[in-house]
C-alpha cells in the first residue's frame, strides 16, 4: 500500500519519537533529521518528575512532526533524545557530553538546577541552545553563556515572594528552615531567609538535611525546641512527604510551606493526612489562568492518561519556543536560530514568554498552593514585580490559619 508524503513523514515521525530511537533513519532527499536533547531523572525517586517533562517534551515534538514543518526549504522530522541524569550532577555532566556528541540542535533540559548548571558548560561550549523549563538556581544564567535560558521565574524572585507571603500573608514571625543542600533546595532557601529578615521575620533555625535523607527526626526535635510558627522546607517531594510526616507525628504545629519541588501530588500521596494545610509555590499562574493550560491539560491526559505532575507544560512551551525560533531564522543550525531564541515573544501554554538579556523570564507571577481535602487548591497569586494579589480572598482567608 502507497502512502501519502504526509501521511508517512508523519509515522515516520511518530515511530522515532515512540522508540526513542538513536539511530538516523533513511530520509527522503527533501526531509532533515533535527535532533532535540532533553535530559531529567528517569529513574530513582524523582522519576515521577522526570517523565512528566519527557512526555511535555514528547508531545510538542509529535505535534511539530504532525504538523509538516519545513525549514529551510527541507521537511523536518524532530527526533527526541531522552537521557537520564539520575538528578546526579557528576552524571548530568556525562549526559551532557553525551548529547552534544550526538549533535543535537537543541537541548531542553536538566530539570534539576544542580544537573543544569555544570551541563550548561558543556551545551555552551558546544553552541547548542539550552532552555531549562525547571531549573530555577539564578547561577544557570548568571555564568555569562549566551546559549542557557529558562521558562520560569528564577529563585530570587519566587524566594522573595516565599518569605512575603509567609511574613504577610500567613503571618509568621518566628521561622524555621531546613534545605536539602541541593543547588535548588539550598538556593532557595537562602533567597528565602534573605526575603524574612527583610520582612521583619526572624529566622529561629537553620538546618540542612540531603536529598536521598528519610529520617529527619533530630534536626526536627532540635526545632521544636525553637518554638517557630511556620517551617519552611527547600527540597523535593521524595523529602518532603516524609518530612512533613514527621514534623506532625513529633507534635509540631507550625504552618509548613515550601517551593515548587514539593507542588505534586506524590508529595500528598507521600505525607499522607499530614500534608493537610502545607502550602507550596510554583512559578506561574494556576493551570486554568494559563492562556492555553486546560486545553494542554486535556492533551497530555488524552495521550498518557494521567495528569500533570508539575513541569510538563514548561517543558511543552520550552519545545515550541526551540521550534519557533528555527522557523523565523529558516535554519535549525544552533548558530542561526540562536539571535531568534533572545528575541523570543511567545504566547504558550503557561505564559507569554520573552528573555531578558541573562535568559530569565522578564516578568512571572508566582501561586501559592495549600492542601486541603487532600488535593492541592491555588491560595494566591503574586506578582514578581510589587507584591500584589491577583486572585483575591475572602477576609477569612486572610486571617493567619490555625
Amino acid at each position: 500500500m502507497k502512502l501519502s508524503g504526509r501521511l508517512s513523514l508523519s509515522l515516520t515521525a511518530i515511530i522515532l519519537v515512540l522508540s526513542g530511537c538513536k539511530e538516523s533513519p533513511l530520509l527522503k532527499a527533501d526531509e532533515q533529521l533535527v535532533k532535540i536533547g532533553h535530559a531529567a531523572p528517569l529513574t530513582g525517586t524523582q522519576a515521577h518528575i522526570g517523565k512528566d517533562n519527557e512526555n511535555g517534551v514528547r508531545l510538542a515534538i509529535e505535534e511539530a512532526n504532525s504538523a509538516g514543518i519545513t525549514i529551510g526549504g527541507k521537511k523536518i522530522i524532530f527526533q527526541l533524545l531522552s537521557e537520564d541524569d539520575q538528578a546526579d550532577p557528576k552524571n548530568g555532566t556525562i549526559v551532557a557530553h553525551k548529547l552534544a556528541d550526538a549533535e543535537i540542535s537543541g537541548m531542553i533540559g536538566h530539570l534539576n538546577s544542580g544537573t543544569t548548571i555544570p551541563a550548561s558548560r558543556v551545551y555552551h561550549d558546544a553552541g547548542i541552545p539550552q532552555i531549562s523549563p525547571s531549573a530555577t538556581n539564578p547561577r544557570y544564567t548568571q555564568q555569562g553563556f549566551k546559549s542557557a535560558f529558562r521558562t520560569m521565574a528564577n529563585d530570587e524572585q519566587q524566594g522573595r515572594l516565599l518569605g512575603q507571603f509567609a511574613t504577610k500573608h500567613l503571618l509568621a514571625k518566628r521561622i524555621a528552615i531546613i534545605d536539602d543542600r541541593t543547588a535548588y533546595g539550598q538556593g532557595l532557601a537562602d533567597e528565602f531567609e534573605k526575603s524574612v529578615k527583610s520582612n521583619g521575620g526572624i529566622i529561629v533555625a537553620r538546618e540542612f538535611t540531603t536529598d536521598k535523607s528519610m529520617d529527619f527526626r533530630a534536626i526536627l526535635t532540635a526545632i521544636k525546641g525553637n518554638q517557630p510558627d511556620l517551617m519552611f522546607f527547600g527540597g523535593m517531594d521524595p523529602q518532603g512527604g516524609p518530612l512533613m510526616r514527621q514534623v506532625r507525628s513529633l507534635g509540631i504545629t507550625a504552618q509548613f510551606l515550601s517551593g515548587d519541588g514539593l507542588y505534586t501530588p506524590e508529595f500528598i500521596k507521600l505525607a499522607g493526612v499530614s500534608s493537610e494545610g502545607a502550602y507550596s509555590s510554583l512559578p506561574g499562574v494556576p493551570l486554568e489562568k494559563m492562556p492555553n493550560g486546560l486545553a494542554f491539560r486535556d492533551k497530555y491526559r488524552a495521550k498518557y492518561n494521567r495528569d500533570i505532575q508539575l513541569y510538563a507544560p514548561f517543558c511543552y512551551d520550552a519545545v515550541n519556543i526551540m521550534i519557533e525560533a528555527m522557523k523565523r531564522a529558516d535554519s535549525v543550525k544552533p548558530e542561526k536560530y540562536l539571535p531568534e531564541l533572545v528575541k523570543t515573544d511567545y504566547s504558550g501554554v503557561t505564559a507569554r514568554i520573552m528573555f531578558d538579556e541573562r535568559g530569565d523570564l522578564k516578568a512571572g507571577a508566582i501561586t501559592f498552593y495549600r492542601v486541603r481535602n487532600g488535593k492541592w487548591e491555588v491560595a494566591e497569586t503574586l506578582s514578581s514585580t510589587p507584591l500584589q494579589s491577583s486572585l483575591a480572598e475572602t477576609q477569612s482567608d486572610k486571617k493567619k490559619p490555625e
